[in-house]
């Protein structure tokens, strides 16, 4: 997750260089260093959309969970 790179001195040049800028940095994965996500050719990153739709499918199915419980307890009752 941090390509073997020291977590906090990369964190903090990442960050340093995102002020400098509105563009957008990263990792490169490869070489360890902070690099303009342009340049390495990420628009934007899949795995964040993918874990979206999965917290929202998630959570959708609890309060689903959640209806059918309060439901049910009401029916015991009578």
């Amino acid at each position: 997750q941090n390509c073997g790179a020291d977590v906090v001195r990369v964190m903090t040049a990442l960050r340093a260089k995102q002020a400098e800028t509105d563009e957008a940095f990263g990792i490169n994965g490869v070489t360890g260093k902070v690099t303009s996500s342009e340049e390495l050719g990420v628009w934007e990153p899949f795995q964040v959309k993918t874990q979206s739709i999965k917290t929202a499918v998630e959570a959708a199915c609890m309060l689903l969970r959640i209806d059918d419980i309060v439901s049910g307890l009401a029916k015991k009752k009578n």
